[in-house]
């Protein structure tokens, strides 16, 4: 597997590298922001390390120019900063995970494995089918432009269909994603609830978009 590690100070840069090289890591190096941000755009990394403070490029603006062009790759932020904000900053601008400096290359490693365990994708902010969108971190579902009010577990089920796209999404996934596990299997809940939310996206004779196959479950 491949590392990008964009880090300015070049006695952290080597530690690190040495240290993943003899993880059998291959690893690419650049001490500056510009040049980590050339390189994550144009190559295909397993994962990327990266600096918060870098000259020539701040890492926000990297970690943006990464996750701009595409690149789904998971991120690990390293900073000597600890404020909350920042890290809701780099967290919020796609970063998978952040570490404060000084930190031991043990904890660097688990880090880095735990990040190589996820699935290889980005979940989008925004989820779109036909001309219904939901935006995962504002929480507002619209239908061609206008908002469509939506109770939490009406709007987990929807969101739940929608990262399902075109796949049977059974009432066990339902059961598992969206209701705790003292609900009753047994009660015709997910029914009334499929029942409300296509009242409510399909209001004005909109083209119906969730579908029941019997005995399988639903699917948008």
């Amino acid at each position: 597997m491949k590392i990008l590690l964009v880090e300015d100070d070049e006695s952290i840069a080597s530690v690190i590298k040495a240290g993943l090289q003899t993880e059998l890591f291959a690893v690419d190096v650049a001490d500056n922001g510009e040049e980590g941000s050339l390189l994550a755009r144009t190559n295909d990394y397993d994962l990327v390390i990266l600096d918060v403070t870098l000259p020539r490029k701040s890492g926000s603006d990297v970690l943006a120019d990464i996750r701009n062009k595409g690149k789904t790759a998971p991120i690990l932020v390293l900073s000597v900063e600890s404020e909350t904000d920042l890290k809701v900053k780099m967290l919020d601008g796609g970063a998978d995970d952040y570490l404060n400096k000084p930190f031991s290359f043990k904890e660097l490693m688990a880090r880095i494995r735990a990040l190589l365990r996820r699935p290889k994708r980005i979940e989008a902010e925004v989820l779109a089918v036909d001309d219904l969108k939901l935006n995962t971190k504002t929480h507002v579902v619209t239908r061609d432009g206008k908002d469509i009010r939506l109770t939490r577990k009406e709007f987990m089920l929807l969101e739940l269909l929608m990262h399902n796209h075109g796949d049977v999404v059974s009432r066990g996934m339902i059961d598992e994603h969206v209701w705790d596990n003292e609900a009753d299997p047994f009660s015709k809940t997910i029914e009334s609830h499929i029942l409300s939310l296509r009242r409510k996206i399909n209001e004005n004779g909109k083209k119906k978009l969730i579908e029941t196959l019997s005995g399988r479950g639903y699917k948008i």
